[in-house]
C-alpha cells in the first residue's frame, strides 16, 4: 500500500515522497525498508535519525526527518490504526461446529461463530455476528450484546450480563463465586452464597485469565470502554467507571469503587470498601488502603501523592548514609561530654 493511501486512510499531513510502498508495520528500532514505523514520545526521538524504515509517524512539533513522514497529534494512535489496515487475522468459520452443544432454550442471533466445544447453556441470549471460539462457555440464563468475541477457554456465569462490542481473551472468566465466607466460631468458615451477577457494559475488553466475580447481592458492575489486562482480580461488588484502564495484576477487593478515566499501573492493590475517584492515576504496585480524590496521582505502600513519594524514595536510598551520620555525631557528643 502507497504511503498517500495510508495518509488519506488515517486522515494524517503526508510530509515526503507518497509513492512509497508500504508492507507493514514495526517498532522504531526494528523497522526496515518497506515498513512504517512512529515515535509518540519526545525521549526515544533520537533514535530516527539511525532509522531504516520506509517511514514514519510524528507528531506535528517533531523535527524534520528526511524519512517520509505522516504527521499526526496521536502518533501512537495512529500507528495503532496502521496495524489494523496491514493485520489479518484468521476469519471465524460460520456456523456452528458439529461438537458444540447449544441448549435449544437458548437465543443466538445472526452472523454468528460458534467454535468447537462450545457449551451455550439454556435461556442464554446471545446477540448477532456473535464469535464463540473453541471451548467457550456460557452458563444458563446469560444475557450477551452484539459483537461479542469470547476466546478460547473464557466463562460467562449464570445470569450475567454483558453488553456490545465486548471482548475476552483466552481464559477469563465473568461472574465466578465473590471471596465470601463467614466464620463460624469454631475456627472453620461457612461459605456465603454469591447470589449477585456482573454487569460489563459496551466496548470492555478482559484479558486473559482476568477474574471479574459476582456480587453476594446486587451486580459487580464494568462501565462502557473499560480494559481491564491479564491477571487482573476485581472483587464481588467493585463498581468501576468509564474508560478506565486496570494494568496486569491489579487486585481490587470486594465492594471497591472505581472512577471514570482511572489508570491503575501493574499491580496496584485496593483495600475493599474505598472509593478511588475520576481521573486517578496510582503508579506500579501501589498499594491503596484508603480513599483517593479526584485527579490525585499517587505511588507507594500506603499510597502517597507521587511527588512525595519520589521525595522519600530518594532519602530511602540514603538512609544508610544518614544513620551512619547520626552516629557519628553521637559519638562526637559524648567525646565532647567527656571532656567536660
Amino acid at each position: 500500500m502507497k504511503l498517500e493511501e495510508i495518509a488519506r486512510r488515517l486522515g494524517c499531513e503526508l510530509r515526503g515522497d507518497g509513492r512509497v510502498e508500504i508492507s507493514g508495520a514495526a517498532g522504531i528500532e526494528g523497522a526496515g525498508p518497506g515498513e512504517i514505523t512512529f515515535v509518540s514520545n519526545p525521549k526515544y526521538a533520537g533514535k530516527v535519525k539511525d532509522s531504516r524504515a520506509g517511514a514514519i509517524i510524528l507528531a506535528p512539533d517533531a523535527a524534520e526527518t528526511p524519512i517520509p513522514t505522516l504527521v499526526s497529534d496521536n502518533p501512537y494512535l495512529a500507528f495503532a490504526r496502521v496495524i489494523e489496515l496491514f493485520y489479518r487475522p484468521p476469519e471465524p468459520v460460520p456456523g456452528i461446529h458439529p461438537t458444540a452443544v447449544i441448549e435449544e432454550s437458548a437465543e443466538i442471533g445472526e452472523d454468528y461463530s460458534i467454535g468447537a466445544h462450545v457449551v451455550v447453556g439454556p435461556g442464554v441470549r446471545l446477540g448477532d455476528r456473535a464469535v464463540l471460539h473453541p471451548h467457550v462457555v456460557i452458563y444458563p440464563e446469560a444475557e450477551i450484546g452484539e459483537d461479542f468475541v469470547a476466546h478460547s477457554h473464557a466463562v460467562v456465569r449464570e445470569h450475567c450480563r454483558i453488553g456490545d462490542r465486548v471482548i475476552l481473551q483466552n481464559g477469563a472468566i465473568v461472574g465466578a463465586d465473590g471471596f465470601g465466607f463467614a466464620p463460624t466460631g469454631d475456627g472453620k468458615f461457612s461459605k456465603i452464597v454469591q447470589s449477585g451477577v456482573v454487569v460489563l457494559e459496551d466496548d470492555v475488553e478482559v484479558g486473559s485469565y482476568a477474574c471479574i466475580d459476582r456480587a453476594t447481592v446486587g451486580e459487580t458492575r464494568i462501565r462502557r470502554g473499560t480494559k481491564v489486562d491479564n491477571l487482573v482480580q476485581i472483587g464481588h461488588g467493585c463498581q468501576v467507571g468509564e474508560d478506565t484502564v486496570l494494568a496486569a495484576q491489579v487486585g481490587l477487593a470486594g465492594s471497591t469503587r472505581v472512577g471514570n478515566r482511572v489508570m491503575l499501573a501493574g499491580q496496584v492493590g485496593a483495600a475493599g470498601h474505598l472509593t478511588i475517584e475520576d481521573g486517578v492515576i496510582a503508579t506500579a504496585q501501589t498499594g491503596i488502603a484508603r480513599s483517593v480524590e479526584k485527579g490525585k496521582r499517587v505511588s507507594g505502600t500506603p499510597e502517597m501523592d507521587s511527588a512525595l513519594w519520589r521525595k522519600n524514595y530518594v532519602l530511602m536510598h540514603r538512609f544508610p548514609e544518614l544513620v551512619k551520620t547520626v552516629k557519628e555525631l553521637e559519638a562526637r557528643v559524648k567525646e565532647l561530654e567527656g571532656r567536660e
